[in-house]
């Protein structure tokens, strides 16, 4: 058994396909150990390090970092047994002047190929019988010397016979010199001689007007006449035709060159995102309700929950509360909780809640496991270790499977909301909205109170009108009054 062992790149999880390298975390002729994190490396989902398989001593890394890599792939080698002593090499790698110089006996014995463009007997353009040469029926035999397009590298051919004796070329006759002709006058409109580019009611404005267009400098695309140089020239404020030199060096001024273009590579989580969304966008209909809220109840349940001492040290916001609407509200319609899976719907008791974060690597979209059995105060948990671990891009690829219903926060961009695409597998998806002050009917007087937008995007496959106001309805009328909603609904 050969004591090097080359490491493959995995599969890290849910049919990933390649992984781009991040970082070594080890170099040739380091010793590891077993488990011991050997690279860091980015698939469409995650930033993984992944663990050696085997002991030993670094011998070769194959790829360095940025590249990406397929599935399969050996990324690195390792030598097993280093107190072993030193591998011997293989013949294989060397080099062609340590191989052994063929003999005389079997270099006589290679059948030496027939040159170049030579037609073996009895085939087409090939001598045949009698001292023909065969051709199909119909054509007869070509006259001329077969040419081919020289590929690219050839050297020179070297058949053709060299000149019996240098013959002296005699002097070329003078070609005769055609009289210089005046080169045609630059026009006002920047065109050498030519017509004067201006669309035809733009002719009969200046007809009608008695202004002369070829003693104009056109202000519209390349440098046409527009019916605005015109009327300036009508009323005598037309500036001086600029000479041809200027035109073009302000043409040349302005560059759009790739020099001013920035080409991002797309991969990773933008890859797996692009196509995820086309995919979605593409194959369940969407449809978005919205709705406005006042919050202001659930902004002050909030802050009274803050002033509780075992809840002191526990990240609370908005989004908490509408984690927990969301959750309840999927208790009362749990079609909202299902998957379209061709000719079967998929309803699921359970609820992988996504919350969509943004990150330096994208968006991504990790998801809290069950969480309808959590306590209020687990979920607080849960949704601040999902966000930290996404901020250090340190999500796994299984926290961001197995998704049922997410929830997108474009409130903290100051956004009022937005049309959410499905993440692919699942039939909702909600925005929530920057709660803001704004002038609203309370108790029959305008008085200033919190208030937010909701948007709600769901597969029309699966959830009709009707069921998909009433689930949005739901949400709205917990954040409008948290306290009385637990009451009602648990």
């Amino acid at each position: 058994m050969s004591r090097i062992k080359e490491f493959n790149l995995p599969d890290l999880g849910e049919g990933l396909t390649e992984g781009e390298i991040l970082a070594w975390l080890v170099k040739e002729g380091d010793t590891i150990e077993l488990n011991q994190p050997i690279v860091e490396v980015e698939t469409a989902k995650a930033a993984v390090e992944i663990p050696a398989k085997w002991a030993g001593q670094v011998r070769t890394i194959f790829h360095p970092e940025g590249t990406t890599v397929e599935v399969g792939t050996p990324i690195i080698a390792i030598d097993t047994d280093p107190g072993a002593g030193p591998i011997e090499e293989s013949t294989t790698g060397a080099p062609a002047s340590a191989l052994p110089a063929p003999s005389a006996a079997s270099l006589a014995a290679v059948e030496v190929a027939p040159a170049e463009g030579a037609v073996e007997p009895g085939l087409i353009g090939g001598p045949a019988p009698g001292g023909r040469t065969a051709v199909l029926v119909g054509y007869g035999p070509r006259t001329t010397a077969a040419k081919r397009r020289p590929r690219k590298g050839d050297a020179p051919a070297r058949s053709a016979p060299p000149p019996a004796a240098p013959v002296q070329a005699a002097p070329p006759a003078p070609a005769p010199v055609a009289p210089a002709s005046p080169a045609p006058a630059a026009q006002g409109n920047g065109r050498a001689g030519g017509p004067v580019l201006a669309k035809p009611p733009v002719r009969k404005l200046a007809k009608d007007l008695g202004v002369d267009l070829t003693t104009l400098t056109g202000s519209g695309p390349l440098g046409s006449v527009t019916r605005e140089d015109v009327q300036r020239a009508a009323s005598g404020t037309a500036t001086a035709a600029e000479p041809l030199t200027a035109v073009a060096a302000a043409t040349a001024a302005a560059s759009f060159g790739a020099d001013r273009e920035q080409r991002i590579p797309v991969k990773g989580v933008r890859k797996l995102t692009a196509e995820n969304m086309s995919r979605s966008a593409f194959t369940a209909p969407h449809v978005t309700e919205f709705l406005t809220v006042d919050v202001t109840r659930t902004m002050k349940a909030l802050e009274r929950l803050r002033g509780r001492r075992e809840w002191r040290d526990v990240r609370v916001s908005p989004l908490l509360l509408v984690a927990k609407a969301v959750l309840l509200a999927v208790g009362r319609h749990p079609m909202v909780n299902s998957t379209w899976a061709g000719d079967e719907i998929v309803v699921k008791d359970y609820v992988n809640l996504g919350i969509a974060a943004a990150t330096e690597r994208g968006l991504i979209v990790p998801n809290i496991k069950d969480a309808g059995r959590l306590s209020l105060r687990e979920l607080a948990d849960a949704m601040t270790g999902l966000v930290q671990t996404a901020k250090a891009g340190k999500t796994t690829p299984a926290d961001m499977s197995g998704g049922t219903l997410t929830i997108t926060n474009v409130g903290v961009f100051g956004i009022d909301t937005g049309t959410p695409i499905l993440p692919p597998g699942e039939s909702a998806i909600l925005a929530f909205g920057a709660v803001r002050e704004l002038p609203w009917v309370h108790k029959g007087k305008v008085k200033p109170r919190q208030v937010t937008t909701l948007g709600l995007s769901f597969d029309h496959r699966i959830i009709d009108g009707e069921l998909g106001s009433k689930f949005l309805r739901d949400v709205g009328d917990f954040l409008a009054d948290p306290e009385a909603a637990l009451l009602a609904w648990t």
